[in-house]
């Protein structure tokens, strides 16, 4: 799966890491309602071009994981600040 990185000399791999820690960088540095978006743009840094079979749940059990999600954000970042503001402001 990743044998084009054999192919690569050391410059194009050393962008190729440089592009990939951008891109995880950028995910990692969501914050308010940015943290609950689908980021099919992380997948799109991987040289295979695939159509993520993706499985969405019925709304009452998506809401129950967002609800679990968020109570996952106070136990693991109970220091962050408060983001009070509505989705767009």
């Amino acid at each position: 799966m990743d044998h084009d990185l054999e192919t690569m000399n050391r410059d194009q791999l050393v962008a190729e890491v440089k592009k990939l820690r951008q891109g995880i960088r950028r995910h990692r540095d969501s914050t308010g309602h940015d943290l609950c978006w689908h980021h099919p743009d992380l997948w799109e840094l991987l040289p295979e071009r695939t159509d993520p079979a993706i499985a969405i749940p019925p709304w009452p059990k998506f809401m129950r994981g967002c609800i679990r999600y968020r109570q996952s954000l106070e136990e693991q970042a109970s220091t962050a600040p408060v983001h009070d503001k509505e989705f767009g402001e």
